[in-house]
């Protein structure tokens, strides 16, 4: 019987952390699976309200890791994977933007041996996905299609939160970088060592700045810059 461990990067989601939890719980998952919160050295309550789900809520059915700095979300998806003892891994926001309820769809795929990576595509369904703010659209729709150019992919949406890897081959990548360069830099790894990788819809709910999303214009250079590293120089 095969294993999945969604890893929950955590970082000031007081408001979100006991929702995207108990949701996860109330999803009727096809396989046994376990829940990895990596608080990354919150300064709201995100760490204790995540303690208490465990200690009394859910008696001790989630691992929560706590690191002792900030250090961002791709070094706490990394530190997950590497503390993981499911056969299949994949990542869970805890801003509440995506769906726990559309995971074991992602799953089945994989479950019946069609491939090794599924993504959940917030474009397969709607071109503008719901509260996505223009920049942010044009952003994920221009570092896709640079994915596609510099990779020979046809993906629709590589900045998705929502990939689905057997961990087998996730800890093959090598995988290095600490922030939110993390996506571009699987997606880049997975194709450079040719994994097929199946896109399926999922609904998204996008948040503004102003209700917690973390991501920067900044951002958008390093995803630039982690693409051409791993297709010219890796």
């Amino acid at each position: 019987m095969q294993k999945l461990s969604i890893i929950i990067p955590a970082y000031n989601e007081a408001k979100t952390i006991r929702k995207i939890v108990e949701s996860i719980f109330a999803v009727g998952f096809p396989i046994d699976y376990e829940i990895i919160i990596v608080d990354d050295y919150s300064r709201d309550r995100t760490y204790r309200i995540a303690k208490i789900l465990n200690d009394k809520d859910f008696k001790h059915r989630i691992l929560l890791l706590r690191n002792d700095q900030n250090r961002g979300k791709g070094y706490c998806i990394r530190r997950g994977m590497e503390t993981a003892t499911g056969d299949i891994v994949m990542v869970q926001d805890a801003d509440f933007e995506y769906a726990p309820s559309e995971i074991p769809a992602l799953l089945r795929p994989i479950l019946d041996g069609k491939t090794s990576v599924v993504y959940g595509s917030r474009f397969l369904a709607t071109r503008k996905p719901e509260g996505m703010a223009l920049p942010n659209w044009a952003a994920n729709i221009f570092l896709t299609g640079l994915t596609n150019i510099l990779y020979g992919a046809r993906l629709t949406d590589m900045e998705t939160c929502y990939k689905v890897i057997k961990r087998e081959v996730a800890a093959q990548l090598q995988l290095k970088t600490e922030r939110f360069d993390f996506e571009p830099e699987i997606t880049a790894k997975l194709l450079k060592k040719k994994h097929k990788i199946i896109e399926l819809p999922i609904s998204y709910h996008g948040r503004s700045a102003s209700e917690g999303k973390k991501i920067k214009a900044r951002d958008f250079f390093i995803a630039l810059k982690v693409l051409f590293k791993n297709r010219f120089y890796a």
